[in-house]
């Protein structure tokens, strides 16, 4: 017969042993491997036994007192066959572990968030190391099976360190099962085994865990901010994609991490930022960021925001009917993995494949979409023909693991071959409509090109000109561009869409039948005001009282009335020459009639 005793380090541990009838009478003894024990003896002269027999129910007991971590092994109990030949028959056998608990730690994460906890165990670094949960009597210890990789065990990740002595174990995203009291230990031999008890709590904040998504375009830079609670080390860290790995967060180099001004006036929380710059295909993907806490013989990291980072492409700007070459960049890790191109998203759930997937330089192609896969330049390029309306929208780049990876997208932009031409007056109110194919994607950008609009192009919902209103009507596919009192300084090309854009020239004059009736009157002002002194002076003319002088009026062989013909033309080439013409031709006449009609349409 064998058994399993367990005894904790400085506690007392009863060893019991069944014998059948015949042994009743017989004298009974334990030994291990190396000492012969009697019942009149102590443990090799250090270790205070007691022993017992109960003859009723045929058991013989051995009470160890103040177990110690050389008191773990193999013990055998028997009785005496023949006390001068000092024969015996073993009855069974035990073995009796030695359990040390080097301390207690309460560690606290948010459900749903990640948590990674440090055990150390420095003077044991080769040692094989496990975690357990006490709720099951610890018959389920999970360890990395390999040492020095980072290795999946049910729902937690481990990683054996045996150069720091250190064991991580890492719950990627914590529920409520997960509460309760762990051992986190290490295999000091065969019967002797030391542990942190770790008591570890879930908070259920409506703040935490965060989830948030950035997007750069690659070469750029970006600015990842967390809040984490004051008096706690930032914990900086970015998932290993790649399967071998499992979703494992590598921490980040602490040179990157900037810390903010604190967040609150009671410094309860601060911020902290961490730069990125000249971002690459590897920098693309999931971090998280957490507060660090440092306890006596453990470290643990309470992940509460996870931020995407995803990486765009410049867009991809094509007309109608063209083709469009769609190129997705990629790590060299991936370069065995299938590739797909999808439209929309690339998920298990949405998933909108284009075409079969393609690996390792082979080719796959359908009606009009080829994909090709470059391992030496680590690019797979999705080739698509004779553009149309559908082609346009977003496309994201993936990687096919066990999930797909797809943090790399790009633009796909289709303009249309039929433009829009606009031609307004200062003052005037124009409606343009614009054509969508998702609703959640509409824009009106001025620029000189159609690819400035998904980078720097602003939204009208962001346009702070109270002149620019935006209806929508979903049913039909198109939205109105509404301007009001419109300026010549909003002449320019628009593009007016989202994915599927119409480029609309929009030319805004000034009304110049209002500038011409202007001048009409500046120049008719001199004239009217010469008219009514040439009638004066006719008037003392004929006045029998009046004296006159040759020299003060011209004599004019009719009556002496003194006039001025004007003649307005309006040049075909020149909407705003308006040409005043004195004529020196004699005719002679009381009056003169102008009319002058002018319309600009």
């Amino acid at each position: 017969m064998s058994k399993k005793v367990i005894g904790n380090r400085g506690d007392n541990v009863m060893i019991s042993c069944n014998y059948s009838e015949k042994h009743k009478n017989d004298p009974k003894k334990e030994k291990d491997s190396i000492v012969m024990i009697y019942t009149t003896e102590t443990w090799g002269n250090k270790k205070e036994l007691s022993f017992s027999d109960d003859r009723e129910e045929n058991i013989f007991s051995v009470r160890i007192t103040a177990v110690t971590p050389d008191d773990g092994g193999v013990y055998l109990c028997g009785v005496w066959i023949n006390r001068d030949s000092y024969s015996y028959t073993i009855i069974s056998t035990v073995h009796m572990h030695i359990i040390t608990k080097v301390g207690v730690s309460r560690v606290s994460g948010s459900s749903g968030g990640g948590l990674m906890i440090k055990c150390e165990h420095p003077q044991y670094k080769t040692n094989p190391k496990y975690i357990c949960k006490e709720s099951d009597g610890c018959s389920e210890k999970k360890n990395a099976g390999v040492q020095d990789e980072w290795m999946e065990n049910g729902d937690v990740s481990l990683y054996d360190d045996t150069r720091a002595g250190v064991l991580m174990v890492f719950f990627r995203e914590l529920k409520a099962a997960d509460a309760g009291t762990y051992r986190c230990g290490v295999k000091v031999s065969d019967y002797t085994e030391s542990f942190t008890e770790l008591q570890l709590h879930l908070k259920h904040d409506a703040k935490y865990p965060k989830s948030e998504t950035e997007s750069v375009y690659l070469g750029g830079e970006v600015n990842i901010t967390c809040q984490i609670p004051e008096k706690h080390k930032v914990h900086f860290c970015k998932e290993l994609d790649d399967h071998t790995h499992n979703h494992i967060c590598q921490t980040i180099s602490s040179s990157k991490v900037t810390e903010m001004n604190p967040s609150s006036e009671r410094n309860e929380e601060r911020v902290v930022r961490v730069s990125i710059s000249n971002v690459s295909v590897r920098d693309a993907g999931v971090y998280w960021c957490g507060a660090e806490t440092r306890d006596t013989y453990l470290t643990f990291i309470s992940l509460n925001t996870k931020i995407q980072l995803n990486l765009i492409m410049p867009p991809v700007v094509r007309h109608e009917g063209e083709s469009a070459e769609i190129i997705c960049p990629y790590d060299s890790i991936y370069k065995s993995k299938p590739k797909s191109l999808c439209k929309g998203k690339c998920s298990t759930r949405d998933r909108n494949t284009l075409s079969e997937t393609v690996r390792e330089e082979k080719e796959s192609k359908t009606d009009r979409l080829t994909l090709k896969d470059n391992v030496t330049a680590r690019v797979f390029t999705g080739s698509i023909t004779g553009l149309t309306a559908e082609d346009a929208g977003k496309y994201w780049c993936a990687v096919t693991l066990e999930t797909d990876l797809n943090y790399l997208y790009t633009h796909l932009i289709v303009i249309m071959n039929e433009e829009l031409n606009l031609t307004k007056y200062e003052g005037d109110d124009v409606s343009i409509q614009c054509k969508h194919h998702d609703e959640d994607q509409k824009s009106f950008c001025k620029a000189h090109e159609a690819s400035m609009c998904v980078k720097d192009g602003v939204s009208l919902e962001t346009i702070r000109d109270d002149r620019f209103s935006f209806s929508d009507e979903a049913s039909t596919g198109v939205f109105t561009v509404n301007i009001t009192d419109l300026r010549e300084e909003d002449s320019g090309i628009y593009w007016c869409g989202a994915h599927v854009i119409t480029k609309v020239h929009l030319n805004v004059s000034k009304d110049f039948s209002v500038i011409i009736i202007i001048s009409v009157c500046v120049i008719l002002l001199p004239i009217g005001g010469f008219t009514l002194t040439v009638c004066k002076l006719r008037h003392k003319r004929r006045d029998p009282g009046s004296v006159q002088s040759h020299d003060e009026l011209p004599t004019i062989p009719s009556d002496g009335l003194l006039y001025a013909a004007v003649s307005f033309q309006k040049h075909e080439e020149s909407l705003s020459d308006a040409t005043v013409r004195f004529s020196n031709q004699e005719i002679h006449s009381d009056y003169t009639t102008v009319i002058y009609h002018t319309r600009l349409n």
